[in-house]
């Protein structure tokens, strides 16, 4: 019988890939992020949103979906469940009367700080807790790489 094993399946002292180690740790800790806020009924849809908002400005549904890689219909629900809880609003767009401008309301600003707060405060606790000032330096380090990729 032959056995197939996936990409991801190593021999037990064989180290992982680094690709594989860097997938990962990034789930890993985004899973971590994600639960030491769970007092915020921020979904991560709803936060990403939020982010884009805050950092871009206003814009269409259809502009939000392309930035954030999903799709319109998907991203229907998000919007119309945040502008119930208050955290968007939507406008007409002044130059086109048939569109409509997504933007961020005082309140939505007041969640995305408190839930990126309790995401900080967590992690510096945690990288104070657990690594050494030099291991600090490498993660501080190997984050901006991180962001080059994700741009």
């Amino acid at each position: 019988m032959r056995m197939i094993m996936s990409r991801s399946a190593h021999a037990s002292d064989a180290p992982p890939p680094p690709e594989e180690l860097v997938v990962r740790a990034v789930m890993r800790l985004g899973r971590s992020l994600r639960r030491a806020a769970p007092a915020v009924e921020l979904t991560t849809g709803a936060l990403a949103v939020l982010i884009r908002l805050n950092k871009d400005g206003a814009t269409s549904a259809a502009a939000l979906a392309r930035a954030e890689g999903l799709q319109p219909q998907s991203l229907s629900r998000v919007l119309a469940r945040m502008t119930q809880d208050g955290m968007i609003e939507r406008a007409v767009n002044a130059d086109d009367r048939r569109r409509h401008v997504i933007a961020i309301t005082n309140r939505g600003r007041r969640a995305l700080g408190w839930a990126m707060d309790e995401r900080r405060r967590w992690i510096a606790t945690v990288m104070e807790e657990r690594l050494a000032p030099a291991e600090r330096d490498t993660l501080i380090a190997a984050a901006t790489i991180m962001l080059k990729l994700a741009d």
